[in-house]
């Protein structure tokens, strides 16, 4: 009964272990079809004709996850033209610009994206754990160290403010 009980087991195990492989390749591919066809509806339209400044963010953010960061900045500019956004939507988009620069290795360029956000929106948690990075970045151990711990006020659950705090008080505490 053994004997025949472990192959049995054996090929079981891998049929699982290949449906789970298969439902994830599948589900990606379907993620990507779905991104590439917002892509090139979006690039089709704003080729045409003027788009709205949501085309332009949703356009930006999509070559943004594709890490084509140049390309992504001058749609978050041209939505930001506009004038159309405000409050949250046009804080997203300052956030996603902040991003794409940070990216880039323009930290200065990405902290007045941030600050911008953060002008509209105060409580934006992102954009203060994103400001907080780049001033990291650049070695500014005290403004990132505020930047943490305003988003731990505003979301005192903040894994990442609460992380990255406790590593520079550690490191302004060890050089003090």
């Amino acid at each position: 009964m053994d004997s025949v009980a472990s192959p049995i087991l054996y090929i079981s195990l891998l049929l699982v272990l290949l449906g789970s492989v298969a439902f994830f390749v599948v589900r990606q591919v379907l993620k990507t079809r779905r991104i590439e066809s917002a892509l090139s509806r979006l690039q089709s339209k704003l080729n045409k004709e003027k788009g709205t400044a949501e085309e332009y963010y949703e356009l930006g953010s999509i070559l943004l996850e594709k890490r084509l960061f140049t390309q992504a900045i001058a749609q978050f500019q041209k939505a930001i033209k506009l004038e159309t956004l405000e409050g949250q939507d046009l804080a997203a988009v300052y956030n996603a610009l902040g991003f794409a620069y940070f990216a880039q290795e323009q930290y200065d360029l990405a902290i007045k994206q941030y600050k911008e956000a953060l002008k509209l929106l105060p409580e934006y948690v992102t954009a203060l754990n994103n400001l907080g990075h780049s001033y990291e970045r650049k070695q500014l151990a005290s403004p990132a160290l505020e930047c943490y711990e305003q988003a731990l006020v505003i979301e005192p659950s903040n894994q990442t403010a609460k992380r990255r705090a406790e590593s520079l008080r550690k490191r302004l505490v060890t050089s003090a």
